[in-house]
Parts: C-alpha cells; sequence; structure tokens
C-alpha cells in the first residue's frame, strides 16, 4: 500500500515552510485575516495553539509495548495486543469530577465536569484516532490520512507513530499552528493545502482512494467506528453516576462527538443499564456552526453555511464550520433527546473558562465552555438532578 516511513521526521517537514512551522505570532484564519481575541483586539494567539499534550505523553513504563507496536518485523498479533495496551493504559477513563463552587456560583445542584483534557494530546480526539490507527493496524495498511485543523492531526500522527504507521497530514495552507511542528517530530508528512478545512478532506480522501492509505476524516466510511470510541464517554459516565444523568452539555462543531455520546446512551438505555436517555444540549460559536442554525430555525436538516461569512478567532476556532460533517446525525440526536442548542459568544468563553480555572481548578479551551454555557442559560428552568458537563480540551 503505502511507501516507507522517512527515517528522519525532519524530512517530513519539506511541504512546510519555516515561517508556518516558527513564526505564531503572525496567526491567520482561513480568510487569510489575523486572529482576534474575544474583544476584537490582535491575540498573539495562534488558532491551533490551544490545547496541549501531556509531558511525557504517553507513560514511561509502556515504553516495551510502543517498541513493540511500532515494530514491523513483529508478528501482527504481537503488535496489536502492545497498541491495545497503550489505549488501555492511555485513553479513556477521564475524570469526571463534581464542580461543588460551580454549583454554588450559580445555584445549580449537582454539575459534574468530564474533562477529556487529559488525554495524550489533549483533546477527546485521541479517542477516535486510536480507535481508526488500531483498525488501520488491524486491516494490514501502512499509511493513515486525515484533514485537520490541528488537534485531530496531533492524535492521529501521535497514534500512527505508536503503531508504527506512516500518516499524512492535509493542512488548509492559511494556518500557521506550533501544533503543525508537533505533528512533524511524531513523524508525520504534513502538506498544506489551498483552500478551506472542507477542501482538505477532499485532498484527502481523493488521496486515500488514489494511494490506498486508510482514511481517518470525519464523514467518511469510518463514521460507525467513530461514533463506537465516543460512546465510551456515555459509558465511562454511567459507570460513575451508575445512571445516565437529566443532561449532557458540550461544545460542538463537526457533530461526530456529539452523536458518539448519544448514540452510547441509546445502547446503555436500550441494554436496560440507564433509567433514561439524557437531554443533550449543544454550545457552539455564535452563526457559524450548521447543527445550531438548523435547530434554532427548525430546519429538518443542516444546511451549509456561507464560507466567506465564516471568521475565526482564536477562542472560536475549534467549534465553527460552514459545513458539519457528521451535523444531522447531531442534530437528530438533540431532538431525539428532548435537548436544546444555543449560540455562544467568544467574551462568554473567555469568562466561563477563566471560572473554570478559578473555582475547579481545570485549565480548559474557552471553546470547551460552550456546553457548559449553554446549559446554564436555562438554568431557572432545571429540577435539581445530575448535570454532565464534557469539556473537550485542555489549554496551553
Amino acid at each position: 500500500m503505502a511507501g516507507e516511513r522517512q527515517d528522519n521526521s525532519s524530512s517530513n517537514t519539506d511541504s512546510v515552510s519555516k515561517d508556518k512551522l516558527e513564526n505564531n505570532n503572525n496567526s491567520t484564519n482561513k480568510n487569510g485575516n489575523g486572529a482576534k481575541n474575544g474583544n476584537g483586539a490582535d491575540s498573539p494567539l495562534s488558532l491551533l495553539d490551544g490545547a496541549s499534550s501531556q509531558y511525557p505523553t504517553i507513560a514511561p513504563e509502556l515504553e516495551l509495548q510502543k517498541i513493540v507496536a511500532a515494530d514491523k518485523t513483529r508478528l501482527l498479533e504481537e503488535r496489536l495486543e502492545a497498541f491495545e495496551d497503550i489505549i488501555d493504559s492511555e485513553i479513556g477513563d477521564t475524570n469526571l469530577t463534581r464542580a461543588r463552587n460551580i454549583e454554588r456560583e450559580f445555584g445549580l445542584r449537582q454539575i459534574y465536569l468530564k474533562f477529556e483534557g487529559s488525554t495524550p494530546t489533549g483533546t477527546q480526539k485521541d479517542r477516535i484516532a486510536f480507535a481508526q490507527v488500531m483498525d488501520a493496524l488491524r486491516r494490514g495498511f501502512d499509511t493513515v490520512t486525515v484533514a485537520t485543523c490541528g488537534n485531530y492531526g496531533a492524535a492521529i500522527a501521535l497514534a500512527s507513530s505508536l503503531a508504527g504507521l506512516d500518516c499524512e497530514i492535509y493542512i488548509p495552507e492559511k494556518y500557521h499552528t506550533g501544533r503543525i511542528k508537533e505533528i512533524t517530530e511524531y513523524g508525520a508528512k504534513v502538506t498544506m493545502v489551498p483552500g478551506d478545512y472542507e477542501n482538505a478532506v477532499t485532498v484527502s480522501q481523493q488521496m486515500s482512494d488514489e494511494k490506498e492509505y486508510y482514511d481517518a476524516n470525519a464523514g467518511g466510511a469510518n463514521t460507525p467506528l467513530q461514533f463506537r470510541a465516543y460512546g465510551e464517554i456515555a459509558y465511562e459516565i454511567y459507570d460513575e453516576l451508575r445512571d445516565a444523568p437529566a443532561v449532557v452539555a458540550l461544545p460542538v462543531s463537526n457533530g461526530t462527538t456529539l452523536a458518539g455520546i448519544y448514540k452510547g446512551f441509546v445502547s446503555l438505555y436500550r441494554r436496560g443499564k440507564t433509567s433514561k436517555i439524557p437531554k443533550i444540549i449543544a454550545g457552539s460559536s455564535f452563526g457559524k456552526n450548521p447543527i445550531i442554525q438548523a435547530f434554532l430555525k427548525n430546519m429538518t436538516n443542516c444546511e451549509d453555511l456561507q464560507p466567506d461569512k465564516i471568521h475565526e478567532t482564536a477562542v472560536n476556532e475549534p467549534l465553527i464550520n460552514w459545513r458539519s460533517i457528521d451535523g444531522n446525525y447531531a442534530l437528530e440526536s438533540i431532538r431525539k433527546s428532548g435537548g436544546w442548542a444555543s449560540y455562544v459568544s467568544d467574551k462568554s468563553m473567555l469568562t466561563y473558562s477563566k471560572i473554570i480555572l478559578d473555582k475547579e481548578g481545570l485549565s480548559v479551551l474557552p471553546a470547551s465552555t460552550a456546553g457548559l454555557i449553554a446549559l446554564l442559560e436555562k438554568k431557572e428552568t432545571l429540577q435539581n438532578d445530575r448535570y454532565v458537563v464534557i469539556l473537550t480540551g485542555r489549554k496551553t
């Protein structure tokens, strides 16, 4: 299938100019505009530098498993077993803690925070990245490809390196980020492509078809696998609470995480494990997400937004899309669960990330707070029950 891995990972940066790797202060959005902070001022933050990896990324006691999983001279069964050991030790079982100080602040009892920033690369993307790389290894692929705006690329690059697979990452050419450097350090080849994220997905999928790469993009043939990987979040919540909460609130972009969590709770309910399916609440950047638009306008399906009207900032970048690839699944999940969806502002997300840091000691991406904001919008109508908020990434 794919060609041999480069011996020196620095050779994989040929398609990334030095200024794209190093000049993180000159960040741009997809339209080439400078990044802005929540107050509209120029921000020194790169659009994609928000989440951070653990250090060390993988626990030192897993060194033998890392060697075995990446060794192409070993039997496939040995490599799969070693890689599965890494997944079992490093992926999932993220913290669920009761946010008592936030409860007091807002007068709503039993708020639990599910913090996905404790994963190896700092976001929930590790769940689907490792699941798909395991699938690629099992099925005999030797190269994984994906388009990314940063966080997912870091997760796929890390997982591929641990499994001894080549990795080709496609990123919109106007992006500048320290995560590109991280991706190449994991041994992945980065190619900058013209246009926006959606075009990068198209290019990645074309390369998958032409060169028989494993396609790890959202919205492709592996969508059920991605849903199952995110469904593990529901099972972990159930393991802690022994029932479903009244509500699960989370930020939404493409909709894959949301739909996967909902499907996980549907499975638990159908098997008699829970007494209910929680209401699913979604928050996203104001006017910049098709899922929220479709819910608020009572549309049957998600409709694409106008790309030239989508403007990114260092705060809202993880949330916005002119096309939500798994948007219809997410929209159905919100409606079937009896939940709701709301727009949130950059200013609110910055404020709430500071509240979470001050009150609960968690350093989260501002975009992670969108679900919490959408939940608290209607706190006056909520009964005393248990409410779970998914925080999807750790701030640098």
